[in-house]
């Protein structure tokens, strides 16, 4: 009799995990269709997005330097796409790392110029201390990297630029204001419909903390733009921060 359960009970899981896929699969192409990802183009003066087919990482020119946000997921179509802009990637002084998922850090060591920031909490993750689905591990870097705290402003030659710590997606994803105009957060939030919103549902860690961190953004007083790293941006900071206090898991 126990050998006959035994034996009914393997069916049952395949048609369980089955289902379990058919659910992860249906997830995925639902997220998939939320994207946006921008062309490689001068979006506005001295901002440039690069598309690396899946993501897009930014560069922000002060004279002959750049500073870029987030390193995508395909180290080739990015060199590729810098070359269509006429940037060396040698130019580059400064690499801001919104978090350490692989489709943001792929093309850290082509910039080998760059120091790269990310912020204190998120090194918990790339090292494997508090694991994540995607991780980067110290060994990844060439660069020499610096930790940032949360409201830290530094200044890289005539930039300045403001660490946001907005845990949710990850434990340390931090958005980036630069020049107090440009808002940048990576996967931490989304844009839908030109509206602030929720971070991708599939791979966030904790979307109750990531609504929390919304508050840390919706109040700057001079920004004009966000950029986001699958979702396109927004050239219309007050108009996209409407209502964010409505979101809800």
């Amino acid at each position: 009799m126990k050998k006959s359960v035994k034996a009914n009970s393997i069916p049952i899981r395949i048609v369980m995990l089955l289902c379990i896929f058919t659910g992860f699969i249906f997830e995925m192409k639902a997220e998939t269709k939320k994207r946006e990802v921008l062309e490689t183009k001068e979006i506005t003066p001295h901002v440039y997005s690069v598309n690396d087919t899946f993501v897009n990482i930014f560069l922000v020119q002060d004279n002959d330097n750049y500073i870029v946000i987030d390193a995508g997921s395909n180290l080739a179509a990015i060199s590729k796409e810098l070359e269509k802009l006429k940037i060396n990637p040698d130019k580059v002084v400064a690499l801001f790392l919104t978090h350490t998922h692989g489709d943001h850090i792929a093309a850290i060591n082509l910039f080998k110029n760059a120091t790269v920031y990310l912020s204190k909490q998120e090194i918990q993750t790339s090292t494997g201390e508090k694991p994540a689905t995607l991780t980067l591990n110290n060994k990844n870097f060439m660069n020499a990297y610096r930790l940032l705290e949360n409201q830290q402003i530094i200044r890289v030659n005539n930039m300045k630029i403001q660490g946001i710590h907005t845990p949710g997606h990850t434990p340390g994803s931090m958005c980036y204001l630069i020049n107090d105009k440009y808002l940048f957060v990576g996967d931490a939030f989304s844009l839908t419909g030109g509206k602030i919103d929720k971070p991708n549902e599939m791979y966030s860690k904790d979307m109750k903390t990531a609504i929390h961190s919304l508050a840390k953004i919706a109040n700057l007083p001079k920004a004009e733009y966000i950029f986001t790293a699958h979702t396109g941006y927004s050239n219309d900071y007050k108009t996209a921060m409407t209502d964010w206090e409505k979101i809800k898991e």
